[in-house]
């Protein structure tokens, strides 16, 4: 087989992490965006392959370890599981059956008490993107010549959803990491239209500057 035809019969998920190793491993540094000092990129992929996405990230993270990069693997549900323990068990035994009353009578209700509730505590600069942000600050405190060969992979947004928009997430990261490159990994789907839709559920979002892999 070609390399041509071998390029070809990749997965969408296959490009865009070959893409993006390409472009981190590079002489004068990572060129996962075309502005020097805002290395945000974006790698979306269907819900439903969570298992394959993995297997991708399993590979690149070892192939860059393998040249001498470190691997930051922050998980947004952990974070979010983290803030809501953090409220407390009474307040959050009170949120459970609240939330499950209101939903024996509509879901939809259920699902809107809980987003207005955890919102507050996920939510902008001081939300869950401080503490992602926070995780990246100690790392290069710990580590101040290796920003360069440090990538940090945020993944399971899964889990916010739909309590929060990963667009939302980038921009208030921006500014706090160190120009440490960030990839977040996105579960949702591209529209004709142009934009990210989160899950494949909520309106599209255009307000993404990081580049889009593949």
């Amino acid at each position: 087989m070609s390399p041509t035809q071998n390029l070809l019969s990749r997965t969408d998920l296959q490009r865009a992490f070959a893409a993006l190793r390409s472009d981190l491993i590079q002489d004068d540094g990572p060129r996962i965006s075309t502005m020097r000092n805002y290395r945000f990129a974006i790698v979306p992929y269907q819900p439903d392959d969570e298992f394959r996405l993995r297997r991708e990230v399993s590979k690149l993270s070892t192939d860059l370890k393998a040249n001498g990069w470190v691997v930051l693997s922050i998980s947004l549900q952990s974070l979010l599981l983290d803030r809501i323990r953090g409220m407390g068990d009474d307040i959050v035994q009170r949120l459970i059956a609240r939330e499950r009353s209101l939903a024996a009578r509509s879901p939809e209700r259920g699902l809107g008490y809980l987003a207005d509730k955890l919102a507050p505590h996920i939510e902008g600069p001081n939300g869950i993107a401080a503490d992602a942000a926070r995780i990246i600050d100690a790392h290069v405190k710990a580590h101040p010549d290796s920003v360069d060969r440090t990538l940090a992979l945020v993944g399971r947004a899964g889990a916010l959803y739909p309590f929060f928009r990963s667009s939302a997430l980038l921009k208030h990261l921006d500014g706090r990491t160190h120009n440490v490159p960030v990839v977040l990994l996105y579960p949702g789907e591209r529209r004709p239209e142009g934009g990210l839709s989160f899950m494949g559920e909520l309106n599209p979002d255009r307000d993404y500057r990081p580049r889009i892999y593949p």
